[in-house]
């Protein structure tokens, strides 16, 4: 067993790449090695921002020996009349093998020539320097750049390869035009702290010469450190940090040796709302801003930044970045007090000036949708005057700041500074705080809009955006979704289903749609098609929240949505709530054993139901079942139990408690038993077609009790 090193040295590296080639690295190199009978004990993998490494542990100095069967040419085109052909003789050449080692052997496609041929193992060494410069080149990325006089591509120049086999190099060579790069045991350590090359004798030492010459090659350590060290930084300050998880992921590949750096800003910048400080200070200059303590919205007058340079010229590094802030921060205070020099409405006007999307016209006309959306909700709603007061409101001030300067400067602070904006304007603190969180959720783990207000418009929004998007043709499809409408939908149901909003999803998609056909500068085509496409949409939206997100079995959210059944998916639109909550009592049936209970008397049911010709709403047996038909005793019984279930039945639906529905199920079951398997069974296909009606009208009858939960035939049975 050897140890194998590659290190692949290159200029600066862009962060994010860093860590998006280990994760190739991690499939590749497993898979190649695999594919090659050369699994080694572990794969370790390392990066810095100047290089990319591996180290292959316990890795097989060659291949085993093997016998391995090759399927040659149809045994009729490899032999005529007893004799080998060319194609016999050729294929015996490509295998290294006498005419004479065919064989011919029966397929279930006929008879075929196969050679059964000894496979010696070849070199480890070999192996890898032939997949060495694959792994290289066919990373894949961003803003790939070409050096030189070649054509070779990549994120950063190549400067140096490393490829250990235990203390031997193995060569490899990258050619880049008049460029040529070959493999060494030479690695470079710090470019400041240890500019002088680094040899390595073995590959079992690289993790220690390169720490010895200042360089952590192992990013898990390494943000480790990084993260310690702000910490303790901002501990000596009598704070604590604010890290946010992208930034310290940025950080860790931005530096090969992490030193925190402590720096100030002028207490004045803390008259800035917080959030543009720090806008400023992680997403420009990647520093971590400090507060006095974790429950403070306020931050202290200082910053920690990570150093990749020389730690005793710390407070010249902290000087340096100090005078970059306080530039920063200026900068924003000047935008800050330029805003407010007017009220927020007077930005509403220059949305006009903004296009949201050319065929569906400005941000201006989206506003106006987004009103009148938001009264549809509110209508639904039923809320009161006083929130339909501030519904509105919100609606008409929701987009305003994305005018003002400071939007314009920092796009992330979209919201924010409309909040900040509207109370400095003397609007109400609902309206203002509506007017921040009808964004949210911004993204897949965020909060959602805890106020009325910002629910209605943040839904209203969403809605205008798909409604509009979906009728200038611009559905998603594949990973394509420049529109993020995948991520819109989510919200609407995620907000509803928070917030217990008893919206009607579907007649609202009408009614919108209805809005758009009746906009003398909007154009849609076929709203007829429009709604269906939403409604399959939304109904994709729901089966990949509640699967991913609330952890129902795929086929119990299949339950839920009806197999091939669009009227009955159709009921989740109609009161998301209601769906949500028959899942998660499906799922809980299941995980307690109580849905076995049920599920062979529904479904047996269910099947049989499907040759009558009942409605599916239908729920009480007066007027379908037929009392002179019932002959047996156990149809009787069966007709008594439906009767009993019905007020059941109707009391889950009215307080979505399927508790009470469950229980129904329950007590019928052993009468459905004997109305199919009991001394009084009968045969529910009779010849006589009023009395075969009567029997399957009353296994139709407890199919549609059964549907007001879920769809049992969409359940497998574990």
């Amino acid at each position: 067993m050897a140890t194998f090193l590659l290190e692949v040295g290159t200029e600066e590296l862009p962060a994010s790449f860093v860590s998006d080639a280990l994760n190739q690295w991690q499939t590749r190199i497993a898979a190649d090695l695999k594919d090659q009978i050369l699994d080694p004990e572990a794969i370790q993998l390392y990066g810095t921002p100047r290089r990319l490494a591996v180290i292959l542990e316990g890795l097989p100095d060659r291949q085993p020996d093997r016998q391995e069967e090759v399927k040659g040419p149809p045994a009729q085109a490899a032999f005529k009349d007893g004799q080998p052909t060319k194609a016999a003789e050729g294929f015996a050449r490509s295998r290294g093998v006498a005419v004479e080692a065919l064989e011919v052997r029966e397929t279930d496609k006929g008879a075929f020539v196969f050679v059964n041929q000894a496979i010696t193992g070849r070199p480890a060494g070999d192996i890898l320097t032939e997949l060495i410069p694959r792994w290289i080149l066919e990373l894949e990325g961003k803003r790939f750049m070409r050096w030189g006089d070649g054509d070779l591509r990549f994120p950063r120049p190549i400067r140096w390869l490393v490829a250990l086999m235990d203390s031997e190099v193995l060569p490899i060579t990258l050619k880049n035009g008049s460029i040529t790069c070959h493999s060494d045991r030479i690695s470079q350590g710090h470019r400041v702290l240890h500019p002088e090359p680094v040899s390595l004798k073995r590959a079992q030492d690289y993790g220690d010469a390169l720490r010895d010459a200042f360089v952590e090659i192992d990013p898990t350590a390494r943000r480790l450190l990084i993260q310690k060290q702000v910490e303790a930084a901002a501990q000596t300050l009598g704070g604590v940090p604010i890290i946010s998880e992208s930034l310290l992921a940025e950080v860790t590949n931005l530096v090969e040796w992490p030193t925190a750096v402590v720096g100030k800003f002028d207490p004045e910048f803390l008259d800035l709302p917080a959030e543009v400080t720090i806008i400023e200070m992680e997403s420009h200059q990647r520093y971590f801003p400090v507060r006095p303590d974790p429950a403070s919205a306020a931050l202290m007058p200082y910053f920690i930044t990570i150093s990749n340079g020389d730690p005793k010229k710390e407070a010249i590094i902290a000087e340096g970045n100090a005078r970059v802030i306080r530039a920063r921060l200026s900068d924003g205070k000047f935008f800050f007090d330029a805003d407010r020099i007017q009220p927020l409405d007077a930005f509403v006007t220059k949305l006009e000036t903004v296009t949201f999307e050319e065929r569906l016209g400005s941000m201006a006309a989206k506003v106006q949708r987004i009103g009148r959306i938001a009264s549809h909700i509110a209508d639904q709603l039923q809320v009161d005057a006083s929130q339909r007061q501030q519904i509105q409101r919100a609606a008409y001030l929701c987009k305003a700041d994305l005018v003002s300067q400071m939007v314009g400067e920092f796009p992330e602070l979209q919201g924010v500074m409309g909040q900040k904006y509207a109370l400095h304007s003397g609007e109400p603190e609902a309206v203002a705080n509506a007017i921040f969180e009808h964004y949210l959720p911004r993204g897949a783990h965020d909060q959602l809009p805890q106020a009325l207000a910002g629910q209605v418009v943040g839904l209203a929004d969403r809605l205008d955006t798909l409604v509009g998007i979906f009728s200038i043709g611009q559905i998603p499809s594949g990973s394509s979704d420049p529109f993020a409408l995948r991520r819109a939908a989510n919200a609407v149901v995620n907000i509803t289903w928070a917030a217990s909003l008893s919206i009607n999803l579907l007649a609202l998609l009408d009614t919108v749609i209805q809005d758009f056909v009746n906009d003398p500068s909007l154009t849609v085509a076929a709203p007829e098609s429009l709604q269906v496409q939403l409604r399959d949409f939304f109904l994709q939206r729901v089966q990949t929240l509640l699967q991913d997100e609330k952890s129902i079995d795929y086929d119990l959210v299949n339950a839920i949505l009806g197999e091939a059944n669009s009227p009955y998916a159709e009921r989740v639109l109609v009161n998301l709530l209601d769906g949500k909550d028959r899942a998660l009592f499906l799922q809980a049936i299941r995980d307690d054993g109580r849905l076995d209970r049920v599920y062979e008397t529904v479904n047996r049911a269910t099947r049989l139901a499907a040759q009558g010709t009942l409605a599916t709403d239908v729920l009480n047996p007066t007027g379908v079942i037929v009392p002179a038909h019932l002959t047996a005793q156990s149809e009787m019984d069966f007709h008594q139990a439906l009767q009993t279930l019905l007020p059941q039945t109707q009391a889950a639906q009215a307080s979505r408690n399927y508790d009470q529905l469950l229980a129904g199920l329950e007590q019928i079951a052993p009468v459905v038993s004997g109305f199919f398997d009991g001394p009084d069974s009968v045969l529910v296909m009779d010849d006589d077609p009023d009395i075969r009606q009567n029997r399957l009208n009353l296994l139709g009858l407890l199919r549609n009790h059964a549907l007001v939960l879920a769809d049992f035939g969409a359940i497998v049975k574990g």
